[in-house]
């Protein structure tokens, strides 16, 4: 239990400092600023599921698209969430190629959606973590 308490909390600061860049006003190198915030919150929350799937349903995932596939299937995200999911797990890939303008912008104007969806998904995290707790005591 406490590998997950401590991958959720490492999911919430990140989370919060991708909120907090993607309220300032844009320019090139709030954007990069952005996208590499993205990038290690997408590592946090991607661990923090795969904790979560392991110690909490029993399922072992290795790769991030795995284990949003397994999330869907766990009910912790919808149809349209995984896709974004796995849209996001390719975006992520791609930000090692954010010299390349286009591609950029293109991630970078994702940004709220994927924010959206994270903080989604941890909210389930949480309240199924909870609930789960909560059955024990």
């Amino acid at each position: 239990m406490e590998k997950l308490t401590s991958a959720t909390q490492s999911a919430q600061r990140a989370l919060l400092t991708l909120a907090e860049v993607l309220q300032l006003p844009v320019d090139t190198i709030v954007r990069d600023a952005s996208i590499q915030r993205f990038e290690y919150t997408f590592e946090s929350v991607w661990k923090l599921l795969k904790v979560y799937l392991q110690s909490q349903e029993g399922i072992v995932c290795n790769s991030p698209k795995s284990c949003f596939r397994h999330a869907f299937r766990a009910g912790l995200l919808s149809m349209e969430h995984t896709e974004v999911c796995l849209t996001m797990t390719d975006d992520r890939n791609l930000t090692s190629h954010t010299y390349i303008e286009a591609i950029a912008e293109t991630i970078y104007q994702k940004l709220p959606v994927y924010y959206q969806v994270m903080r989604g998904l941890l909210d389930k995290i949480e309240h199924f973590y909870k609930s789960t707790t909560a059955l024990l005591n």
